[in-house]
């Protein structure tokens, strides 16, 4: 029964002209595809994710993201390309914009400014924050952290 749960919290496809003027409610995933045209919020994504302003509030988002801003108030797998990129939980693959921050990051943040709490990987971009158990907590160019 929780699965049938799972599945009646979910959709396929998202469009957005700004929340809550979208498709599927807030609250519940998507499954495939989420365009936002001004402002998308949804617990989670998987798949292709694209908009100006890309939110999710939970859980875990997989796949790629692309938009000005995105912004992931849980965890994120996958390529995550805006001009603003930020996950509070587990970044893990690839993060690029002109900011990138996370609570901690697996893989490789290529920004202007980065930023994160811990990593296992490599940062590149002018200025680079590892806060905990980096190769310095700031080092420009290139800093990393392998744990």
């Amino acid at each position: 029964m929780a699965g049938g749960n799972a599945k009646a919290d979910s959709g396929p496809i998202q469009l957005s002209l700004f929340s809550p003027v979208q498709i599927i409610q807030e609250n519940h995933a998507v499954e495939a595809f989420r365009f936002s045209l001004i402002y998308g919020r949804n617990k989670s994504v998987t798949g292709l994710d694209l908009g100006l302003v890309n939110v999710s509030t939970g859980g875990v988002s997989k796949g790629i993201q692309y938009g000005i801003i995105g912004v992931n108030n849980g965890s994120f797998i996958g390529w995550q390309s805006n001009f603003v990129s930020m996950t509070s939980g587990t970044m893990e693959g690839l993060q690029m914009g002109a900011f990138t921050s996370n609570g901690h990051t697996s893989g490789i943040q290529i920004g202007i400014l980065n930023m994160t709490e811990t990593m296992n990987g490599v940062q590149l971009g002018l200025l680079n924050f590892i806060s905990k158990d980096g190769f310095l907590p700031f080092f420009p160019i290139v800093n990393w952290s392998f744990r």
